[in-house]
């Protein structure tokens, strides 16, 4: 199990269009997002690193069902399938897989909210806020992994990314939302990116994460879980 996770990690973070995409990717928008205008407030600047973050997670976890969908399609799945590893470990390591490779985004954003854009904060609170985020991700680990076990490499690829996007504009990661309109407000609330990046928006104000929060998020795991567990059980037989 330990090999097994060791190399789906280092493929991960080998692939160009992970670190491009799941790293760089919300680096920039963050840098971007917070000078527009000549800069914003120390709080805009908080809260949008924080939504970055999240949305960086959110991308990261998701891309981990492109690499399911890409072993089913090359046959890597049917070579696991006759090895002593039973499936439960395979599915096991590809979601300890995805909560590693979530790692590097949030601590980019981070980082570049603290060297380049003056975020200051307790060390305990970064330290909370990485956590955080690292352990709301395990939902959209789910969702991709579900995805890549049920769909084909480019429409797993074009799933996740309407997924990822859906939620990240959803969720409020890339907007505030107070700007959104009641109707969409009321909405967002139930999305789990909103409440993903209100779990370390709550930390950096020196708070526990919102019981409501912490609640709708595991709700969506259980959605979440139950619709990787039945994709594989669909997919996994017809490699």
């Amino acid at each position: 199990m330990g090999a097994y996770l060791r190399l789906e990690v280092r493929r991960t973070l080998r692939d160009p269009g992970f670190v491009i995409g799941g790293i760089a990717m919300p680096v920039l928008m963050y840098l971007l997002f917070t000078h527009l205008g000549g800069g914003q407030d120390a709080g805009w600047r908080t809260a949008s690193m924080v939504g970055m973050a999240a949305y960086g997670a959110v991308g990261s976890a998701l891309g981990t069902g492109g690499g399911v969908a890409e072993d089913r399609t090359v046959g890597w799945l049917r070579q696991l399938r006759v090895t002593p590893m039973p499936a439960r470990q395979v599915v096991a390591g590809r979601a300890l897989t995805g909560s590693v490779t979530v790692l590097p985004a949030i601590t980019a954003v981070l980082a570049a909210g603290g060297l380049a854009d003056g975020v200051r904060l307790a060390l305990w609170q970064w330290v909370l806020t990485a956590l955080c985020l690292w352990l709301g991700s395990i939902p959209f680990t789910l969702l991709g992994l579900g995805n890549g076990y049920r769909l084909t490499a480019q429409t797993t690829g074009v799933a996740n990314m309407v997924c990822n996007l859906g939620l990240a504009v959803l969720g409020g990661l890339w907007f505030p939302v107070v700007l959104f309109p009641p109707w969409l407000r009321t909405l967002s609330a139930y999305m789990p990116t909103c409440r993903f990046a209100a779990i370390g928006s709550a930390v950096t104000e020196g708070h526990l994460p919102p019981i409501g929060a912490i609640l709708v998020l595991t709700a969506w795991l259980l959605v979440f879980g139950a619709y990787a567990v039945l994709s594989h059980r669909r997919g996994a037989g017809a490699v």
